[in-house]
């Protein structure tokens, strides 16, 4: 299947469905080369990768697509991990902090494309003159951690008047209506997030998809309690995750890997679970999107980019 527009054709996908770079559920390869392989654009997340682990996840991406990305959180984007990125994945992308000139020239030096998400139209304006191929422009409606924002339309209005690049519209997309409304209103790409922690490929901890799956489209919550002096940002999440936060006792919540260390997890840490985390996974940070409401079952990443293009008129 095949239905191409300007984000297709710079990144090389078939479909112009992005997958959302999703914690540690999106930080193995297996995700985003499914993603791939079905025709769509995975992103890999970067999350707390040492140097190594990095370069090991990016060769296994090599050996079976060309058609992704790695997300970077910009101040914990250690500069060797992003030069590894760069010189080794197609595209590297960019969240948080002030547009930075020379940290996209040293991200296109190795041979990558730039991404960066916007939250408004003047970010936007800023990641184009700082030398970003595309931007992400990421509605309010979106799950996980933002600096702010509106609501997905109004913000890709304003983006697509200040920007000539192609726009990747982010925020509560679940569904192909989604998808179709997004691209009528000029997006050039979508990309989903909540729909992925359900794919089969995804290392979404159990608990944290048995919440999703049991979401309705107003259980989520836009709250400052998961953030920190690091992120002082707020984070939709689901409501029951911050009820059981707040009902917790301890000091910690959970333990899991990070960065290949067994780690404590503080209460109302921003780290969404990762697979392996054990204690009460039910109070750490369950990221989704308002879309949660339409993700009703476990599928493959095939099967769910299929069904997000559907009505599309794919050849």
């Amino acid at each position: 299947m095949r239905f191409t527009t300007p984000f297709t054709r710079l990144v090389g996908c078939d479909v112009p469905v992005q997958q959302a770079p999703i914690g540690f559920a999106a930080a193995v390869p297996d995700l985003p080369a499914a993603v791939a392989a079905a025709g769509g654009h995975g992103m890999l997340a970067a999350v707390a990768m040492p140097a190594s682990a990095l370069a090991g996840a990016i060769d296994v991406l090599n050996s079976r697509t060309r058609c992704y990305g790695v997300n970077f959180i910009q101040p914990l984007a250690d500069e060797e991990v992003v030069e590894i990125a760069a010189a080794k994945a197609p595209l590297v992308e960019f969240y948080f902090g002030p547009a930075d000139p020379a940290l996209v020239e040293r991200a296109k030096a190795g041979g990558a494309l730039v991404s960066r998400q916007v939250v408004s139209a003047n970010e936007a304006r800023a990641a184009v003159d700082a030398g970003c191929d595309l931007v992400v422009a990421r509605g309010i409606e979106a799950g996980g951690r933002t600096t702010g924002g509106i609501g997905l339309l109004p913000l890709l209005d304003g983006v697509l008047d200040a920007v000539d690049v192609p726009v990747v519209a982010a925020g509560g997309i679940a569904t192909h209506r989604a998808v179709a409304a997004a691209l009528a209103a000029g997006a050039s790409a979508v990309r989903v997030g909540t729909r992925f922690l359900a794919a089969r490929e995804a290392a979404t901890h159990p608990v944290h998809l048995a919440a999703v799956l049991d979401a309705g489209y107003e259980d989520t919550v836009l709250t400052d309690a998961f953030s920190t002096d690091t992120f002082p940002v707020a984070h939709r999440v689901l409501r029951s995750c911050l009820r059981a936060a707040e009902e917790f006792t301890g000091d910690h919540v959970a333990e899991m890997s990070v960065g290949g260390v067994r780690t404590a997890v503080p209460r109302f840490s921003p780290h969404n679970p990762a697979a392996d985390a054990t204690g009460a996974v039910e109070a750490m940070a369950l990221y989704a999107g308002q879309g949660v409401g339409s993700v009703t079952r476990s599928e493959s990443a095939a099967e769910i980019v299929a069904d997000l293009v559907r009505g599309l008129g794919v050849d």
